[in-house]
């Protein structure tokens, strides 16, 4: 069970209160005196009710301004915490007790704020963040020319647009304007990089449009469908946690790197319809994860600020990935009756 340590300053009078929320929440709590006549309480917290006790506390001590609160990481603990113990000693009395489910589905992952900072540091415009989307697709566009899938699966592992498509579901998860627009800035300017690098990599370069790794990038299945389900849903599950040997393995699962570099290369040798599929594999993928990442946040408890904007964002993404279903279940019905 992943925890926390919480330090809480207030003043005298402030301790019973300031005690009773800590106690609603925390696992173990200790008080000792501070200058200024203030009192320090801290207490070990599990780290998914970090949120709901710092809200706990945000509304009892919002206007007094004595008040602060500090959230540590904790390397370990002893005596060791059990799970009844991580839950909190008196949750029965805060606001909203959490259900059997919801503690189920979130008792591993980190608080809301970890998550969000995580996240929000990685999707800065930046030289950085270019150069690594260069990188990746003309590694992707060289491994895709010469057959080699192992070159092909370097570029994933580098995989720049991941961060900003995961900061998008978090945004709509929690209704950061914020992070969703500065998500959308730096995937527009990864996917606008990219295109116009292979571009001009195949006016340089010379390649057969049907070589299998290139061609690969321009057909959707359904079951292609279902794995960037799957893929974005384990991806935000290893995010939540913390798993960064998780999402390497999302990041090889999904590709959202190859099919634009495919797409680059078809355009530059005037191959519009292939480099339209590889565009329509993207958006796929692109439509997938954010569904399944807001669903997989959702699932673990973080808190939308405002239900109507994610459930509105839901609805649109949900509305194009039956659009796409249906476009790819078309062109299957199309093939076969052409076919038969």
């Amino acid at each position: 069970m992943t925890s926390r340590l919480i330090e809480v300053l207030v003043k005298d009078l402030d301790v019973p209160d300031a005690t009773k929320i800590l106690r609603a929440h925390c696992a173990r709590i200790w008080q000792e005196s501070s200058p200024e006549g203030l009192e320090k309480l801290s207490g070990i917290v599990s780290s998914h009710n970090v949120e709901h006790l710092m809200r706990a506390l945000q509304l009892r001590f919002c206007d007094t301004p004595e008040f602060s609160a500090i959230v540590l990481q904790i390397q370990a603990i002893l005596p060791r915490l059990g799970t009844d113990q991580a839950e909190g000693l008196d949750i029965q009395s805060a606001a909203r007790p959490p259900t059997r489910m919801e503690r189920f589905f979130s008792r591993n992952r980190r608080s809301t704020d970890e998550i969000y900072d995580d996240i929000a540091g990685t999707v800065s415009l930046n030289f950085e963040f270019l150069l690594n989307t260069v990188l990746s697709a003309l590694i992707a566009a060289l491994g895709m020319r010469s057959g080699q899938v192992a070159i092909v699966v370097g570029a994933m592992v580098i995989a720049p647009l991941l961060s900003p498509t995961l900061a998008l579901a978090l945004s709509a998860t929690v209704g950061s304007r914020t992070l969703g627009l500065k998500a959308i800035r730096t995937l527009a300017a990864g996917v606008v990089s990219i295109l116009v690098f292979t571009v001009l990599l195949g006016l340089l370069i010379d390649f057969d449009p049907r070589a299998p790794e290139l061609y690969n990038r321009t057909v959707v299945h359904l079951a292609d469908i279902a794995l960037a389900l799957a893929s974005g849903m384990a991806g935000v599950l290893a995010l939540n946690k913390g798993s960064g040997a998780s999402l390497v393995g999302v990041m090889i699962a999904v590709a959202l790197v190859p099919p634009l570099a495919a797409a680059g290369l078809y355009f530059s040798h005037g191959e519009f319809e292939l480099a339209l599929r590889g565009l329509f594999l993207f958006a796929t993928n692109l439509v997938c994860i954010n569904i399944a990442g807001v669903a997989a946040f959702l699932i673990q408890g973080l808190p939308p600020e405002r239900w109507r904007i994610t459930t509105a964002i839901m609805v649109v993404w949900g509305g194009l990935l039956l659009l796409i279903i249906a476009m790819v279940t078309g062109h299957i019905f199309l093939n076969i009756a052409w076919t038969g």
